[in-house]
C-alpha cells in the first residue's frame, strides 16, 4: 500500500502556518506546523515521509540557512519555500540550493495544492525507491524473490551465487519480463561489492548525446551527478538495453573498460533483450566488446519453461493484488491452472503480474475468469492444447500441488484445518505432502 505523505509547514507567523494547514488538510494531506527551522529539525530527519513548505524570511534561522541543513541531510526531499513581494532573486538561488519550488505572496492556495501534489508524488517515488534498493542490497531476501522450484530457477540461483562471487563483467540475456534486471540486483547483492554503489542506466531511454554524457561525462558544475562509470566506482554499473548503444558509444565503453584493467574497478553487466527478436547480443555488439561484457553469462529462463513454478508464482501474485486492493483472492479450478500452465506467455513474468492484477479486479466485481484474460492475450491458443505436449497427469499434480500449498498458507500450517477443508486423512495428506516437496515449517508463522 502507498505510504501517507506528510507535510511539514515551517513558519514563525501563526496565523499563516494554520491557514496553509487548513487548506492543505482540506485537500487530504496530513499535515505538522513549527514555528522555527531549529525545532522542525529535531523532527525532519534523512527518510521523512514526506514534503516541507517553510518560509524564508524567519528569525533566527532563516529559510536559506534551514534549506542547506535539510539539503545536507536529505538532498531529495522536496522543499517548498513561500517568499515575500520583490524577494524572487533569493528564491531562484533557493532554487539553485535544491528547493523543489518556491511560492511569491499572496499566493493562490490551488497553486499551493499543486505543487504539494507533485513533490508529494515525486517524494513518494523516492522512498519506495530507496526501500527497494534497502530491499535489493540484501541478497538472502532477493534471492527469495526468485520464487520457483524448477529445474532452471534451481540452476538460475546457482549460477547468480557462483557469478556473483567472480569479479568479472557479466552479460545477461532472456526474453522480455523474464526478470533481467531482478538478476543484476542479485548478482551485486551476494557478491563482495553488496553494499557499494549500484547503478543502473537504461540505454534506450536516452539520446545518444544524453547518454555519452551521463556515462562518460563530461558534467557540468551545476550538474549533481557523477559520469555513471565514475559514479559506481568500487561497486556495478549496469547496462540495460545494451543493445542500443551506438558504435561510437560501444567503442568509448570498450575504452573505458580497457582502462580499468583486470579485474575491473566498476564491475560491468549488461542485459541484453535480443533474444526474442531472433537476434542475440553477438550480433549487435561489437565482438571485441561483446567478448568483454560476455566473460560471464547468465540467460533468464522463460516463463512457459518453469512449469509449476508458473502455479506457484501466480497464487503468491494473486494474494499480493487481493491484500492491496482489500479483497478476496480468486480460486483456481482445475482447468484454469492447467490452462496457466499450458499458456505461451510470450510477454513471461511481467505479463504474469498483469493477469493476476486483472483476476484480483475481476474477482472482486464477481465476474470474468481467469481463461477470459488468457484468451484475451492469446486470442488463437486453443485452451485444450499445451505447448509442452505435457501428459494430463502432470496437469493434475501440479494443481493438487498448489491446493495443498495454498491451503497450507491460509491456515498457517495447521494440518487438522487443511485435512478438514480437503477431506483427506492424515496418511494422505503426510504422502502428499512429502511428494510435493512441501515442508510444515514453512507455513508457521
Amino acid at each position: 500500500m502507498a505510504q501517507a505523505m506528510k507535510i511539514a509547514i515551517v513558519d514563525d507567523e501563526q496565523d499563516m502556518r494554520q491557514s496553509i494547514s487548513q487548506w492543505l488538510a482540506l485537500s487530504g494531506y496530513d499535515t505538522e506546523t513549527f514555528a522555527s527551522a531549529e525545532e522542525a529539525l529535531k523532527v525532519l530527519g534523512p527518510d521523512y515521509p514526506g514534503i516541507v513548505i517553510s518560509d524564508i524570511k524567519m528569525p533566527g534561522m532563516d529559510g536559506m540557512q534551514f534549506l542547506k541543513k535539510l539539503m545536507g541531510s536529505d538532498s531529495a526531499l522536496p522543499v517548498i519555500m513561500i517568499t515575500g513581494h520583490g524577494d524572487v532573486p533569493m528564491a531562484v538561488e533557493a532554487m539553485r540550493v535544491g528547493a523543489f519550488d518556491f511560492l511569491e505572496k499572496p499566493f493562490n492556495p490551488d497553486r499551493m495544492s499543486e505543487l504539494a501534489k507533485r513533490a508529494t508524488g515525486s517524494r513518494r517515488l523516492t522512498l519506495d525507491n530507496r526501500a527497494l534498493r534497502r530491499e535489493l542490497s540484501d541478497g538472502g531476501q532477493i534471492m527469495k524473490k526468485l520464487i520457483g522450484l524448477s529445474p532452471v530457477m534451481d540452476r538460475l540461483r546457482e549460477d547468480i551465487l557462483d557469478l556473483g562471487q567472480a569479479d568479472g563483467h557479466v552479460l545477461i540475456d532472456g526474453e522480455t519480463g523474464t526478470g533481467k534486471t531482478l538478476v543484476a540486483h542479485a548478482l551485486h547483492a551476494v557478491g563482495s561489492r553488496a553494499g557499494k554503489k549500484f547503478v543502473l542506466i537504461s540505454c534506450a531511454a536516452l539520446e545518444e548525446e544524453a547518454l555519452s554524457k551521463r556515462l562518460f561525462g563530461p558534467m557540468q558544475p551545476e550538474d549533481s551527478l557523477l559520469p555513471a562509470l565514475e559514479e559506481a566506482r568500487g561497486g556495478t554499473l549496469v547496462l540495460e538495453g545494451i543493445e542500443a548503444l551506438s558504435e561510437a558509444l560501444q567503442a568509448k565503453l570498450l575504452s573505458a573498460i580497457n582502462e580499468q584493467g583486470t579485474p575491473g574497478e566498476t564491475r560491468i553487466i549488461a542485459i541484453s533483450n535480443l533474444q526474442e527478436a531472433g537476434k542475440t547480443s553477438e550480433d549487435v555488439l561489437r565482438s571485441d566488446l561483446f567478448y568483454r561484457l560476455a566473460a560471464l553469462r547468465i540467460t533468464v529462463p522463460p516463463l512457459r519453461q518453469r512449469g509449476e513454478d508458473i502455479l506457484t508464482l501466480f497464487t503468491r501474485l494473486c494474494e499480493q493484488f487481493a491484500e492491496e486492493y482489500g479483497c478476496e483472492a480468486p480460486q483456481v479450478s482445475a482447468q484454469e491452472a492447467a490452462q496457466l500452465l499450458q499458456a505461451p506467455w510470450p510477454g513471461n513474468v511481467r505479463q504474469l503480474i498483469n493477469i493476476a492484477e486483472r483476476a484480483v479486479l475481476q474477482a472482486r466485481r464477481g465476474s470474468g475468469t481467469i481463461a477470459s484474460l488468457l484468451m484475451s492475450d492469446h486470442e488463437e491458443m486453443q485452451p485444450v492444447m499445451t505447448t509442452e505436449g505435457k501428459p494430463l497427469k502432470e496437469y493434475v499434480e501440479a494443481f493438487e500441488r498448489m491446493l495443498i500449498d495454498n491451503t497450507m498458507r491460509r491456515h498457517k500450517g495447521s494440518i487438522a484445518s487443511v485435512m478438514e477443508e480437503l477431506c483427506l486423512p492424515r496418511r494422505t495428506l503426510n504422502e502428499k505432502m512429502a511428494k510435493y516437496a512441501l515442508q510444515r515449517s514453512d507455513y508457521l508463522v
